[in-house]
């Protein structure tokens, strides 16, 4: 993995530690809905399947069908009115992200979360002006694991998809960095559920924690 030029990350589970703060949202929602809170433990790992994931750990998959849009709604309102409230950067990220902009390697976000979200999230950060591109999961037609926000991500920072690495912690993640021919590395740091199975998603490598990137620098 010598050759590449550029990293791009997902950002909830890779990048950014989001869980506490969509947890959060979850069970404020639950509590609302007279019903009980879950455990964080419970929800860490869908944290990266979005509000569909949450509301199905919450909900169920049927029993609020007609509900659903309303409870959907009302979730990621709560959700962006506390956004940053307790996210942050994994352990050993910012040192990893200073030795990339030291090492003059561009790095980026490749995010499923909409625009809405991950924008003002990655500014409350102070990620804004450090990120070469922020591809959000509606900045395309499509989203992860199509290769289109990927190939975007490339036009944007200039550089061509076989120079690039992009991790993720999700099976999605690494199919669309290998749909766009990128190299790729699962984050098993991040929301990595029981059923998850990262030995079949066939990344180039496994980190279990960001410092493990330095590695390669």
């Amino acid at each position: 993995m010598q050759d590449f030029t550029a990293i791009l990350f997902d950002l909830d589970g890779t990048l950014v530690d989001t869980a506490p703060d969509l947890a959060f949202a979850l069970n404020s929602l639950l509590e609302e809905q007279g019903k009980s809170i879950l455990p964080y433990e419970t929800i860490r790992p869908i944290a990266s399947n979005g509000a569909d994931g949450l509301l199905e750990l919450g909900f169920g998959s049927s029993d609020h069908d007609d509900l659903l849009p309303t409870l959907r709604e009302r979730l990621l309102a709560i959700y962006q009115d506390n956004i940053s409230r307790q996210s942050k950067l994994f352990g050993g990220m910012n040192e990893v992200l200073s030795a990339l902009e030291q090492a003059n390697i561009t790095w980026g976000i490749i995010t499923n979360k909409p625009a809405f979200l991950t924008d003002p999230l990655v500014k409350n950060l102070a990620l804004h002006h450090r990120a070469r591109c922020v591809v959000s999961g509606d900045t395309t037609p499509y989203s992860k694991p199509h290769p289109a926000p990927m190939m975007h991500a490339c036009q944007l920072i200039n550089v061509p998809p076989e120079r690039c690495i992009y991790i993720g912690d999700a099976a999605r993640d690494i199919e669309a960095g290998k749909n766009a021919n990128m190299r790729t590395v699962a984050a098993l740091y991040g929301y990595v559920g029981e059923s998850d199975n990262p030995d079949n998603w066939q990344a180039d490598a496994h980190i279990n924690h960001p410092s493990e990137i330095l590695q390669w620098i």
